[in-house]
């Protein structure tokens, strides 16, 4: 049975559903869209997240691992360099300003950053709605027979399980991406996915259990990151990075190659022909794909070498090979079954701990939006048609807006799931709902 619409008269400009940095982005361009304008002229907006508290990527955020992007790339500077939610402002009401310019990077730690969206979070939460899990996005139609608006229905996950029913203009969906476990392999107690890497390993460690082995499966940075950190917090255990490459390939961080990410760069890409995005997403996959910067590559080799020297070697790099098999092992652990693809050899090693770097993946949109996918238009690729302003192209009787923050590599390249581009993209697609409010 439908819920109740949550105050019947009440019609949201827009509901995100998500509330990463994306949709946190957007929510500040709202908030100061708002500012000291009369009630008429403002946009009621509310987003949803089915976590109980803002995080972003909480597993991953190992003490001394920094951004890869610089910190003008923060959720408003592109957008609006005068912000006083931008990350230097941040930092100076934190008091650590003049400490932070005198470390001389744009690289801020990954673990400041997360405190600078939790600050930028907490400062809109009025906007927000937390243990809200989104469960269907209907389409309603008015009374000429035109999808004017969508019902989004929630669930409450921190009590009741209730559900509420919503009523919107327009829907940005920025529900990040999700864990990919390769084919026939999946997630146990002993076989993590890196996401979770932190709470898992601390887990294990307050329980007294020894980690004598740890296998890593994967080749880019956060794989990188996984076996530099199992190395350090089990000090005893041998850590097994396992890959099909040579080795590491480092990240192209270089000033010409990273002018992929430009706001610019969207716009060359999105009015490129169909082989040319896939040449320059070919191109230049080596600035974001499976790949590991520099430092950590040399960093990794170092230690590898002092242990080569010191006759005890606890860092191992299985290069050229992959996980075949993953099956039970004694005392709980497991038996990781590795081939060395040019002689298809396998060895099998007794760990305790698998942990699967191997990326993520676009979530299910059809399943999300359910009868309001069937308005979307698909392309030759069965790819979702999306417009430069993000918002995807229905069929004619929709005038509802329907917008993606992320799942747009196809339409608008390699930014579409990285932080570079949040301010820029917040601001387009702010600007289109102020449009489609004014022309309504």
């Amino acid at each position: 049975m439908k819920s109740p619409l949550m105050g019947t008269d009440v019609i949201h400009d827009v509901i995100g559903i998500g509330f990463g940095p994306s949709n946190l982005a957007l929510s500040i361009a709202v908030e100061e869209h708002n500012t000291g304008l009369p009630a008429d002229r403002r946009l009621n907006a509310l987003f949803l997240e089915r976590q109980p508290r803002f995080g972003w990527h909480r597993g991953m955020l190992i003490d001394d691992a920094t951004m890869q992007v610089s910190f003008l790339k923060d959720l408003v500077t592109l957008r609006n360099p005068t912000s006083d939610y931008s990350f230097l402002c941040f930092l100076r009401e934190r008091g650590r300003l003049i400490d932070f310019l005198n470390q001389k990077t744009l690289f801020p730690l990954r673990m400041e950053f997360h405190e600078y969206f939790e600050w930028a979070a907490a400062r809109v939460s009025h906007l927000v709605s937390y243990g809200s899990e989104v469960v269907c996005v209907d389409p309603v139609r008015d009374e000429d027979g035109e999808v004017a608006f969508f019902d989004v229905t929630c669930r409450d996950t921190a009590g009741s399980g209730e559900t509420v029913t919503r009523r919107t203009r327009n829907v940005s969906v920025a529900m990040g991406l999700e864990p990919h476990v390769p084919p026939g392999l999946e997630l146990t107690e002993r076989v993590w996915h890196n996401s979770e890497l932190i709470p898992r390993a601390v887990r294990l460690g307050e329980a007294g259990e020894p980690v004598r082995r740890a296998v890593v499966l994967g080749a880019g940075q956060s794989a990188a990151e996984a076996v530099d950190y199992l190395h350090r917090t089990f000090p005893e255990a041998e850590v097994c990075s396992v890959f099909a490459k040579y080795g590491y390939t480092p990240a192209d961080d270089s000033p010409f190659a990273n002018r992929i990410f430009d706001p610019e760069a969207v716009d060359v890409y999105f009015s490129a022909p169909s082989e040319v995005k896939q040449s320059l997403i070919d191109y230049h996959r080596s600035t974001n794909y499976s790949v590991v910067d520099m430092e950590l590559i040399e960093a990794l080799y170092a230690t590898s070498y002092r242990e080569k020297v010191a006759g005890r070697e606890r860092l191992r790099f299985l290069n050229v090979s992959r996980v075949r098999a993953v099956d039970p092992g004694a005392d709980g652990g497991l038996e990781v079954a590795v081939e060395f693809l040019p002689t298809g050899e396998r060895q099998v090693l007794a760990a305790d701990v698998l942990v699967l770097a191997t990326g993520y993946r676009p979530r299910d949109l059809a399943s999300l939006l359910g009868e309001a996918a069937k308005l979307c238009l698909r392309d030759d690729g069965d790819e979702v048609r999306v417009g430069r302003d993000h918002r995807v192209e229905t069929v004619p009787e929709v005038t509802a807006g329907l917008y993606l923050q992320g799942g747009t590599e196809h339409t608008h390249g390699l930014t579409s799931t990285l932080l570079s581009t949040v301010a820029v993209r917040a601001e387009e697609i702010h600007r289109s709902v102020l449009a489609g409010r004014q022309a309504a």
